[in-house]
Parts: C-alpha cells; sequence; structure tokens
C-alpha cells in the first residue's frame, strides 16, 4: 500500500524528516506517535506532496514523486489536516462535496459516496445545510473527516484528530472510526496522535517519531525495513 524508502523531507533548507524506512499495508490503522513537533505532520504532508523530498514513497507499488500534489487525491488518499480548514460560508454538505466537485466525480458516484459518509456520520445528514462557520470546533472535525472520506477510497490520513475534543466528542470520534472500519475493511488509516493512550486498542500498529526519526524499536520486528 504505502512504503517509504530512505526519505528525507524538508520545509524550505529545515530538514524535519530524516532517513524514514517502513511499509504500511493495506487495511492496517497505524498511529503515529509522537511529541509536538517531532514530524507527524510533517510526514502525512509529504504523503501529500507538500515538502521537498529526497529518497522515494511508493503508494500501490507505484512511485508517488511524479504525481502532482493536486492529483494525489485522485488516487484515493484523503487528508483531514490538523486545522480543519472548513469554508465558513459554505455549507456543511457544501464543504463535504469540495473533494468530489474538485476530482470531477460524476453524481452518482458522488450521491453514493455522499450517503456512505452520512451513514458513518449520520448528525451531519442533520446538519448539512448548516453553514460551516456555525459549527463548534468539534462539529468542524466531524466534517473535516467527512471530506477526507469523500476521496480517500484507499488511504485516509487523519493528523491529531481527537486535539481538543471535549470527552464525550473524542468518544463520538472514536465511534465513526470504527464505523469506517466496519464498513470498509480494506482502506488504510494513518492517525497521529501525541497521546498514545487515544489511540490504545483501535491501531494495529504503532509509529513512534522522534526529532524527523523512527524511535528504535517502535516497529513491529516483522514489518521493519533495512
Amino acid at each position: 500500500m504505502l512504503e517509504f524508502r530512505n526519505v528525507t523531507a524538508s520545509i524550505g533548507i529545515i530538514e524535519i524528516l530524516r532517513d524514514l524506512n517502513f511499509r504500511v499495508a493495506p487495511a492496517d490503522t497505524l498511529a503515529l506517535i509522537g511529541r509536538n513537533g517531532a514530524g507527524k505532520t510533517t510526514l502525512l504532508r509529504t504523503i501529500m506532496g507538500f515538502t521537498r523530498l529526497r529518497g522515494e514513497i511508493l503508494f500501490d507499488g507505484k512511485p508517488l514523486g511524479p504525481v502532482k500534489p493536486p492529483r494525489r487525491p485522485g488516487l484515493g488518499i484523503g487528508y483531514s489536516p490538523e486545522d480543519r480548514r472548513l469554508f465558513s460560508a459554505f455549507t456543511v454538505e457544501e464543504n463535504i462535496l469540495l473533494p468530489a466537485d474538485a476530482a470531477r466525480l460524476g453524481a452518482a458516484e458522488t450521491r453514493r459516496r455522499l450517503d456512505k459518509v452520512y451513514d458513518i456520520l449520520p448528525e451531519l445528514r442533520e446538519m448539512a445545510g448548516r453553514p460551516a462557520g456555525n459549527v463548534s470546533g468539534g462539529q468542524g472535525k466531524m466534517v473535516a473527516l467527512a471530506r477526507a472520506l469523500m476521496l480517500g477510497t484507499k488511504l485516509v490520513m487523519l493528523d491529531e484528530p481527537f486535539q481538543g475534543l471535549a470527552p464525550a466528542l473524542a468518544l463520538r470520534y472514536a465511534d465513526a472510526l470504527r464505523a469506517l472500519r466496519d464498513s470498509d475493511r480494506s482502506i488504510t488509516l494513518i492517525i497521529t496522535e501525541s497521546n498514545p493512550s487515544l489511540l490504545r486498542g483501535f491501531a494495529s500498529r504503532t509509529l513512534v517519531i522522534e526529532r524527523g526519526e523512527i524511535a528504535e524499536g517502535s516497529l513491529d520486528p516483522e514489518r521493519k525495513t533495512a
């Protein structure tokens, strides 16, 4: 599904990730754990093509490097950034549909994916016509998750999804992720988090990032690469 080969990534002249080597198999749920500033967000942004890269990233066995960033979601990659980035003047549903519009999905396929999103996050169906600027921070994270699911048919990446959520909303978000996993066992999930306890019992694997490098011993021995 996804493989990093000797990946070093920089933002400007600042090197953030250093010589990363790991694989993520189809249907894995990978918890990417690390302190703030460890490189978790940069790793996701590197997959999306937003950093300067040395080394190689493979997706479905093919190099991602030649694929321009705007075309990467079309490969089946959904990305929900930490700051949500909703368009406040648009409705909740219009925000969810933006990736489908950008990817020029047909009307029938868009409807099918939207219905699936509403099955996983039924509260958003009730909020569909509400301006996104009027939703709470926790609700906004649900909208951002829904938007990522519109294109994330193979890989869904969630950056610090639990940050700032009240306990009840954090539980609801976790329930939505379980519903996603139950609805499609083939989807690969990568979830970044500073607090590993929030993903305990949910993630199938854990990868610890420290100062832009994989912490020693953080990979399962049978998954470790040279």
